[in-house]
């Protein structure tokens, strides 16, 4: 096998003696030779410009080409995500990058070591950039790829890939300072040390976003798809993306919050993941009685009381053992306050209670109560407390509103009534003075 190096020698040798009888054609014409030399080098950098314009397009075409038909032939989708991530273009530069840097080191070496110097460290920060560039392509690809996947739909792979970036850009900008100022790696950390609380002043933003996308990546604080309500910033919707800095979330209104990704550490705000998870979703809600309307029930009140089905069973039952237990005591009933007596209030919790237990929206095998909260200045609070199925929203409030119409449409049954404040319309009108 030939050895590349001696072709590579022939070819540096060839473009030498290119160079140098191009520049003596312009002497015979009358340059003088260091214009000559200087007009040569301006115009095979042209012709070189051009040349390797036309050779990058063609290298781009030719690689995209058959990044094309390998993907055709492939049933991943790895290799689609990588043409659409622009990795075919960036991998084409490479060998015209090369072949410029070959032919300027030929052209400027002997005349301009100058600026041969700064032409190969600009040609280097080209190339840490380029490398950049396919590693976030690279980076981008697999991301895609992944969101494909239904047990990655939840990950905040955009964050993953900003912090993995970060890491990168911060390797590029060390190694591009050492090209272009020609410092050596332990004293350029040293100084890099000694202005580290400037750069932690300037990046404060950043690495506290770094530090909690980490946090929350694994604590599972949030994931995409989460349902969330932050009050302080706004936001009442589901996570639509999670990246380095910021939290994006949809409101149900259609519009959409930014939250910086700190302030899910920093911060306390609701994740209705649990609820989403669960067997149902939570009803708490209660109903205000007048307690000037609570009062015993009478034989007669019991009888009318008995022609209400659902708990007609229930009074019959409790109305004998109270009776048992009174006889028992030789209670004197002329006065409903003597003995054991079942009042409307009682009864009406007992109806709601068989009334949701009826009820095929609730579910049964979650903890389901109708309790009687301390009275207030507003009456006594009979509070719900019990899980809907159907943990949809719009299917949750219509469950919740069936109910509460039912309850409150159910009161006057039970000689009871609701606390309202009073309205103008509750007032009896004002006589004029000419009808007084």
């Amino acid at each position: 096998m030939v050895s590349l190096q001696p072709k590579k020698l022939k070819m540096h040798q060839n473009l030498q003696r290119y160079f140098q009888n191009f520049s003596n054609a312009l002497i015979e014409r009358g340059f003088d030779p260091f214009y000559a030399d200087l007009l040569s080098v301006l115009i095979n950098l042209a012709l070189l410009v051009v040349c390797l314009i036309l050779l990058d397009r063609l290298l781009r075409k030719v690689v995209m080409e058959f990044f094309r038909a390998f993907t055709n032939k492939t049933k991943s989708t790895f290799d689609d995500y990588l043409v659409l991530t622009n990795f075919p273009r960036y991998v084409a530069h490479i060998i015209p990058i090369n072949i410029l840097k070959f032919v300027l080191t030929v052209m400027l070496h002997s005349n301009y070591p100058l600026i041969l110097e700064w032409a190969n460290k600009a040609i280097n920060v080209y190339v840490i950039i380029l490398v950049l560039k396919i590693l976030r392509s690279v980076l981008r690809t697999t991301r895609s790829f992944f969101e494909t996947k239904e047990k990655y739909h939840d990950k905040p792979l955009q964050s993953y890939v900003q912090v993995t970036m970060l890491f990168f850009w911060s390797l590029a900008a060390f190694f591009i300072i050492l090209e272009i100022f020609d410092k050596e790696p332990g004293k350029l950390a040293l100084q890099l040390g000694t202005t580290s609380a400037v750069l932690l002043l300037i990046f404060k933003d950043t690495i506290m976003g770094f530090v909690a996308s980490i946090q929350v990546s694994i604590n599972d604080i949030v994931r995409i798809g989460d349902w969330i309500t932050f009050s302080k910033f706004g936001a009442d919707g589901n996570v639509t993306e999670i990246n380095l800095a910021t939290v994006r979330v949809q409101n149900f209104d259609n519009t959409y919050t930014t939250i910086p990704t700190y302030s899910l550490i920093a911060d306390s705000f609701q994740n209705w993941r649990g609820m989403q998870d669960s067997d149902g979703r939570r009803i708490k809600r209660a109903i205000f009685i007048k307690q000037r309307s609570v009062r015993f029930l009478t034989a007669e009140d019991i009888e009318e009381l008995k022609k209400i089905q659902l708990i007609a069973p229930y009074i019959e039952h409790r109305e004998q053992d109270l009776e048992r237990t009174n006889r028992m005591h030789n209670i004197d009933r002329s006065l409903l306050i003597n003995g054991r007596n079942q009042t409307n209030l009682g009864i009406f919790r007992r109806y709601i209670d068989a009334f949701l237990h009826e009820n095929p929206a609730i579910n049964k095998d979650l903890f389901l109560m109708v309790r009687h909260l301390a009275p207030t200045s507003q009456g006594i609070p009979i509070e719900v407390f019990c899980f809907s199925k159907d943990k949809r929203w719009e299917i949750y409030e219509h469950i919740q509103a069936d109910i509460f119409d039912h309850i409150i449409a159910a009161v006057p049954y039970f000689k009871l009534e609701i606390f309202e404040e009073l309205s103008g319309s509750d007032f009896p009108p004002q006589k004029t003075t000419s009808e007084a």
